[in-house]
This record gives structure tokens, C-alpha cells and sequence, in this order.
């Protein structure tokens, strides 16, 4: 391949966003990507009408989120609201919008209290001793492990408290025809600058200097340039020398290796069932609630998959199931089959249905275990106790030669969203052009 300005490995959404920026300053950019499309932790397929997406990755805009916003509005991509209500199902009995647990809020006073930083698990052992609030112990670090993807005991009390600031709440939307439509137009705009898109390209090794960088896939084909962003999963960069899908850096790069090692990067499986019909909303349902549930967005439980949520306010007929954190680290081996029977036993035990006719009325299914995926081994970065350090290190460019981009390096908010991925893209490729290293 001839030589290029920039390479950038990773076609997910920071990928695209660094390229499309150095594309747009006119540089010469080809992006490597492993897998056989582009998207990374994006990945939409369709069923039915256009409208109806199946969201395999990414699925909401958490909030009214700057960049993802303008992007869509700039391609005329639509997007809409998707509010509902929360329920939890909890001895036997479901309970709509309430505080799920007593000592919330004198748990985030206490929280907003804490002057030095420690894991969560660490502050609720410290201040939140014994049987009194056993289920409070309980919901945070369900909550931690499920919405952040994170372990408790590694996750940073301080960047949570900065997360559950009320004035960080804000309306969730989807994207109409799902996120592939702000993936293709990104590719789209590099393409028609002029760059490549190379998909089927692992990366295995990369020798570099500084004004110039060698990778070598493992199918033998080289690839060269003068520079590199690094637009990988955290996860695939944690991948220990030596073993199986590690990406081998000549020299080493030992400061920024073992950034990434202490950063916080979580596991998730996510399963979503379409049904014949949406028998959470039927009649039998409304006697167990005790009224019509039929705008339920998003229902927890104690069950082996504790999370589930419809596609409110639209009226579908998939559910989709969710489990993060050191428990979906557990199950990364679990084959698909045996986590859509457990899926099916959750739905059964809190809906009160017989599991042979959850099967009959099951459609189709699928199970994402993304912490199983060779090209992502997690979901999405959460912040450790040393995370600011981390990110400190890993927003260098090393000898002006390698950057990096993607999710984790985002110290907003927004973190482990695709807005934290399109932030990150868009500034390293603002910082090559700006500090005129091209």
C-alpha cells in the first residue's frame, strides 16, 4: 500500500471521527479495521420496517449530548425520545418510578461529603456498616456493576458522584434507523476525501519512530504512515503480551502500557428477544401489577439477567436483556444458548409465565457477549481511583508518532457513551492539526 499522512486502527466512532476531522484539514488517512464492517461497539441490524432497528451495541443518546446532536442534525438523521417508566419487580411485587431502596439520599449526602477518593465498594463498607443497610450495599453495587459496567471495588467514588449529580440528568433518545446511520456518514465524508477504508485488518504488530509507523497484520500485509492514532477498545489493548489477539509495539511502549492496564474497563452481555406478541402488557400482566404497565421502559430485578427494557414509547414486541460488571465477566464463557435459557427463566419467574410458552412465542433472539468478543473483550471504560492519571498519560502523543483515541479518554459526564468517543476522536485529531505534527 502506498504510503499515507495518518493511520488510524479502529473503525468505531472515535476511529471515524479522527479521520473524518484530518480528512476534512486534507490529509491523507486509511483506516484499518479487523472486523468485516465498520461501527466497532456500533452495530445495528434491521428487522421488519426500516424504523425498527436491533441495536446489538449502542442503543440510547444518554442526555442532550453536544457533538452526537450536531452530527445527526448535520446528516439529517432524526432521533426521538425515548422516556419511560422505571418498575422494579421485588418479592413478588411490582413497583413503578419509586426510590428502590431506603437511605438513598443519605447515601449521596454522605457521598458528597467524601473528601478523598477511594473505590465505591470501599466508601459503603466505611459508612454504611452493617444489617441496616445491607440492601443498600446491595442496590449501589448492583447499580455500579449494571449502568457502569464497572466493579465495585475498582470504581472511583468520585467520578460516580460526579455521574449521579441530579444536574446530570437528562432525556434519553434513539436514533431513528439506529446508530449505523451516524457510522456510515462519517465513512461516507472520509471516503469521499479521498482516505481508505481497509476492513479484515488485524493488527499485530507496529514498529515505529517518530515521522514514521509500520503495521504489519496478521495476514502479512504492511501498512505504513507517519503517524498513528490508536482508536482500539480499551479491552483489546489490555491483552497481555504475548497472548492470543496482543498487539505487539516495537520499541515498547511501557508508560502508556501500563496507563491502560489501570484503567477501569467493564463487561456486559446484552440478549434481545422479539415475541409474538407483548405479553408484558397484556391483561394478566395488569393483575400481577396491579394496573396497565403498558409504557414500562425499563424493569430490575434479582434474577440471573436483573435488567430489562422495551423500546417505549414505541409498542414492539422485543425486550431486551442486560447483565454487567463482575457478573457478566463470569458468564464471558457461557455459550449463547445457555444465556438465552436463562434469560427465558428470568422473564418467566417475574412475569408468572410458563418458560415452554415464553419459547413458543419467542421469534427470534440474539446474545452480544461483548466481553467475549475478540475485537472488544468488554463494554466500555468506567473510571478507577487512578483514571485521571491514566488519562493523563495516554493523551500524549508518544515522539509526536502514536495517539490514541477512544471512550476511556473522555473525563466528562458522558462517559462510555459513543459521545465520549466522538469527543475523543475529534480532539486528538484537533491536537495532530493544531500542533501542525503533520
Amino acid at each position: 500500500m502506498e504510503n499515507t499522512d495518518i493511520l488510524i486502527i479502529g473503525a468505531g466512532a472515535a476511529g471515524l471521527m479522527a479521520a473524518r476531522t484530518l480528512a476534512k484539514a486534507g490529509k491523507k488517512v486509511a483506516v484499518l479495521e479487523a472486523r468485516d464492517r465498520i461501527g466497532g461497539r456500533i452495530h445495528t441490524i434491521g428487522y421488519g420496517m426500516p424504523q425498527q432497528p436491533l441495536e446489538l451495541g449502542a442503543e440510547f443518546i444518554h442526555g442532550d449530548l453536544p457533538l452526537t446532536k450536531s452530527l445527526l442534525d448535520e446528516a439529517g438523521i432524526a432521533y426521538h425520545h425515548a422516556g419511560a417508566s422505571m418498575w422494579r419487580y421485588e418479592d413478588g411485587v411490582f413497583k413503578e418510578n419509586e426510590t428502590f431502596v431506603e437511605h438513598w439520599d443519605y447515601f449521596l449526602q454522605k457521598l458528597d461529603e467524601l473528601e478523598q477518593d477511594m473505590s465505591i465498594n470501599s466508601f459503603l463498607l466505611k459508612e454504611f456498616k452493617g444489617e441496616k443497610y445491607l440492601r443498600l450495599r446491595d442496590f449501589v453495587r448492583k447499580y455500579v456493576a449494571g449502568y457502569d459496567n464497572a466493579d465495585p471495588k475498582k470504581a472511583s467514588a468520585f467520578s460516580l458522584r460526579r455521574e449521579w449529580q441530579p444536574e446530570n440528568e437528562g432525556a434519553q433518545y434513539r436514533i431513528e434507523g439506529g446508530y449505523i446511520g451516524l457510522v456510515k456518514f462519517l465513512a461516507d465524508e472520509l471516503v469521499a476525501a479521498g482516505c481508505k477504508i481497509c476492513l479484515n485488518a488485524v493488527a499485530k504488530q507496529i514498529l515505529w519512530q517518530q515521522n514514521q509507523v509500520k503495521i504489519i497484520t496478521n495476514a502479512g500485509c504492511t501498512y505504513t504512515g507517519k503517524q498513528l492514532v490508536v482508536a482500539l477498545p480499551l479491552g483489546v489493548l489490555k491483552v497481555n503480551a504475548g497472548d492470543s489477539g496482543a498487539i505487539n509495539f516495537q520499541p515498547p511502549i511501557a508508560e502508556h502500557a501500563n496507563a491502560i492496564n489501570i484503567s477501569g474497563f467493564g463487561a456486559v452481555i446484552k440478549i434481545l428477544l422479539q415475541f409474538t406478541e407483548a405479553f408484558w402488557e397484556d391483561e394478566q400482566m395488569q393483575k400481577l401489577a396491579g394496573k396497565a404497565i403498558c409504557n414500562m421502559g425499563y424493569l430490575f430485578s434479582d434474577e440471573e439477567i436483573p435488567t430489562w427494557w422495551t423500546q417505549a414509547p414505541q409498542h414492539t414486541h422485543l425486550l431486551t436483556g442486560w447483565i454487567g460488571g463482575p457478573e457478566a465477566a463470569e458468564k464471558a464463557a457461557t455459550s449463547d444458548t445457555e444465556i438465552l435459557r436463562e434469560s427465558l427463566q428470568s422473564l418467566a419467574n417475574i412475569f408468572n409465565r410458563d418458560v415452554q410458552e415464553l419459547k413458543q412465542k419467542l421469534v427470534s433472539w440474539h446474545v452480544i457477549n461483548w466481553t467475549a468478543d475478540e475485537f472488544t473483550r468488554g463494554s466500555y471504560a468506567y473510571d478507577t481511583i487512578d483514571a485521571n492519571e491514566a488519562r493523563l498519560v495516554l493523551c500524549k502523543p508518544i515522539q509526536d508518532a502514536i495517539f490514541f483515541a477512544g471512550e476511556y479518554l473522555y473525563s466528562g459526564t458522558a462517559m462510555g457513551t459513543v459521545e465520549a468517543a466522538l469527543t475523543s476522536g475529534f480532539k486528538v485529531a484537533e491536537q495532530m492539526i493544531r500542533d501542525k505534527t503533520l
